[in-house]
């Protein structure tokens, strides 16, 4: 054989040689390639859907603070509800008491003219009537109570309206004290302090407080 022979098949191994590496590193490279561009597919995308997850944590966000916002709006109207219920109930309770008032005043009541208790000048009139005791929600041995927040309190001013013809709307209490054993004496006037009474009251056992006598005054001693 001869060397140029040789030599030629010498030369067609070397290229084939590397021809098949450079096949070969082609075939990784683009191996490489490929899973990068599957990887990237798989992968990449999720920072889409992490955008569209966080979107709808707003909305929930949103509703949240709207709910909240609502239920302030609730809350405030339920006060404001209720304020005005009790206020109702307050105004109810006076017109109730009022009517009341009224109709002790439309009773059949006859006054007369009575001697004052108090001579001095400053008594216009007194005047005494067949008033009824007013009843009583108290039970048992009767003392009096001068506590403005006590039962006989209110019982006593009751007695003293139904004695003057004012109604609890129209009556300024200036003094209520002690009588005398089971009685007390106590000073009113109207709003407008136009109108001025001294009324004297007895406890009557189990029906409560009754008006004996009426003085109207020319001046307010009690203010």
């Amino acid at each position: 054989m001869s060397s140029f022979d040789r030599n030629s098949r010498v030369n067609k191994f070397e290229k084939r040689r590397k021809n098949t590496k450079l096949i070969s590193t082609l075939i990784i490279v683009a191996s490489f390639l490929v899973v990068f561009l599957i990887g990237l597919w798989i992968f990449g995308p999720d920072k889409e859907p992490k955008d569209d997850i966080a979107a709808p944590k707003t909305t929930v966000d949103d509703k949240t603070a709207d709910n909240d916002a609502g239920t302030t709006d609730e809350t405030e109207d339920t006060e404001q509800n209720s304020s005005q219920n009790q206020e109702e109930s307050s105004q109810s309770n006076e017109n109730d008491t009022d009517k009341a008032d009224e109709s002790f005043a439309n009773e059949n009541v006859e006054t007369e003219p009575a001697n004052p208790i108090d001579s001095s000048d400053n008594v216009i009139e007194a005047y005494t009537a067949n008033w009824s005791p007013i009843g009583t929600n108290q039970t048992g041995p009767h003392t009096t109570q001068f506590d403005d927040d006590s039962q006989d309190w209110k019982e006593m001013k009751q007695a003293i309206r139904l004695a003057t013809g004012l109604t609890e709307g129209d009556m300024i209490t200036w003094f209520i004290g002690n009588g005398g054993d089971q009685k007390a004496i106590g000073t009113v006037t109207n709003k407008a302090e136009s109108e001025i009474y001294r009324v004297y009251i007895s406890w009557i056992d189990n029906q409560g407080w009754q008006p004996t006598l009426v003085e109207r005054l020319k001046n307010n001693d009690k203010k």
